[in-house]
């Protein structure tokens, strides 16, 4: 994959300076023509060399198609013959020829790319070039007159060559970078719009599913003391639900209120769970016993976790354990924020976890550890049932 990228980036930078080199080559091919008009307008010869010019300039000009190092040998071969035909046509305007055009042809090899060896050969090769075709048309004065204006163009055009390209690439690079940067945010945005697909089904079963089987079971209930005529007892029943159902819908409000949450800057961590924990005994009754003590920031995720998770604890507990005493303890142990909330219940079997349908509680539970990073034990027997999280703190905050 990367050198399929490596290839089309060095395709794109041949196309991109396609351009600058054409208005070059229609600069020497003027200048060719006028140097060769003003001394001896040879029409035949100027004709032949307009074709050949055209040639070149149309092989250029789908330079970019090359991808393959014998390909490029092919090219360099063609177009190195055909200069050195047109500079022979013109004999009076061979300087411009061979000055103007070799020294674009050995930078262009930069394009293709920035092996050191390539350009030096190619180099070498179009030296070769310009000496041979001086010598045929020419003489030694004129060569060694026009040898430092070659070297010199020589120079600058390669120079010039390194710097376009480089510019080209870095271009394309950044290019590419925010094409894979687009790619990645595209990505995550369907995590995160799983992940809330998730939290509203974890927050739907803490509030919703629960509530709600729980007024069917005490409407069933109050139907069956219907039918034998307890008309008493089926009135307690029915205001049992009336109660339930109102505090299903607050908890329905609240879990709407917290899909609108906070940022973890608004959230006081050891306010939020004690409101969980009073809540917890004004609608229960039961005893809760807590310690907090630790003095390191939560990040925002782990923040909102760990409340859901102490929530949905004490809700299990309420419904589950039939217990009268709970314990819940958040503290700093060896840099890790340890959670446990503990219950004096009836316990029930831990194996039987995630394997019962309809029961996702302690699912949900342990999938908010997984998203936040930490290890969950469970334990419980008879005596009752005590669930212990270790969570990372965020380094180097407090609070």
């Amino acid at each position: 994959m990367k050198e399929q990228r490596a290839g089309m980036q060095s395709i794109n930078e041949l196309f991109t300076s396609r351009h600058s080199v054409l208005i070059w080559m229609s600069t020497v091919y003027v200048s060719a023509i006028i140097m060769q008009f003003f001394k001896d307008p040879l029409i035949l010869s100027s004709s032949v060399f307009t074709c050949l010019f055209t040639v070149h300039v149309l092989i250029h000009w789908n330079s970019f198609r090359i991808r393959t190092n014998k390909q490029f040998w092919l090219y360099f071969s063609i177009q190195g013959i055909l200069i050195y035909l047109c500079a022979i046509l013109m004999p009076d305007g061979y300087q411009a020829v061979l000055i103007g055009l070799l020294p674009v042809l050995v930078a262009q090899s930069l394009g293709f790319s920035y092996r050191i060896k390539r350009v030096v050969l190619v180099a070498f090769i179009s030296i070769i070039l310009f000496f041979d075709a001086m010598l045929t048309l020419g003489d030694t004065d004129e060569l060694i007159l026009f040898l430092p204006f070659f070297t010199l163009m020589l120079i600058i055009v390669v120079a010039y060559a390194l710097l376009f390209f480089q510019q080209v690439h870095e271009r394309l690079k950044t290019q590419n970078f925010l094409r894979d940067l687009q790619e990645a945010h595209k990505k995550v945005e369907e995590l995160t719009l799983s992940n809330e697909r998730q939290r509203m089904a974890r927050d739907l079963h803490d509030t919703l599913a629960q509530g709600v089987a729980g007024l069917i079971m005490q409407l069933e209930a109050a139907d069956a003391h219907m039918a034998q005529g307890r008309t008493e007892r089926t009135q307690e029943i029915i205001k049992q639900s009336m109660k339930q159902a109102r505090t299903t819908l607050a908890e329905a409000r609240r879990a709407i209120d917290n899909l609108r949450a906070k940022s973890a800057s608004e959230i006081d961590f050891r306010e939020a769970v004690d409101d969980e924990v009073q809540h917890f005994t004004e609608a229960t009754g039961i005893a809760v016993e807590t310690h907090l003590t630790f003095d390191k920031r939560l990040s925002r995720m782990v923040m909102e976790h760990s409340l859901h998770i102490v929530k949905e604890c004490l809700t299990n507990i309420a419904r589950h354990a039939k217990a009268d005493k709970v314990w819940v303890t958040l503290s700093d142990q060896s840099g890790l924020l340890f959670m446990e909330i503990r219950d004096n219940g009836s316990g029930f079997n831990t194996d039987a976890i995630g394997k019962e349908a309809g029961h996702y509680g302690l699912l949900g539970l342990q999938e908010r550890v997984r998203l936040i990073g930490g290890e969950m034990k469970v334990r419980s027997s008879p005596a009752g049932t005590s669930i212990q999280i270790e969570v990372s703190f965020t380094e180097g905050e407090s609070i």
